[in-house]
């Protein structure tokens, strides 16, 4: 009975594909903090750009 319970590899398996989905889940959780955090950073230049405290390229040249 030991034997055949040293032999089983099913709940090995589960455990393998429970820490394949963890490692997708923590790549997915990276990716998207990564992007949200370009996102703010885009679109706080596009508001200030528009509200005219960017300084940047859209401004008009001073006379």
């Amino acid at each position: 009975m030991l034997s055949r319970f040293l032999k089983d590899e099913s709940g090995a398996t589960a455990i393998e594909y429970g820490l394949i989905a963890a490692g997708i889940s923590v790549a997915i959780v990276t990716v998207v903090t990564t992007v949200g955090t370009n996102l703010n950073t885009t679109f706080t230049a596009v508001a200030d750009g528009l509200a005219g405290d960017g300084g940047g390229a859209a401004d008009p040249a001073p006379q």
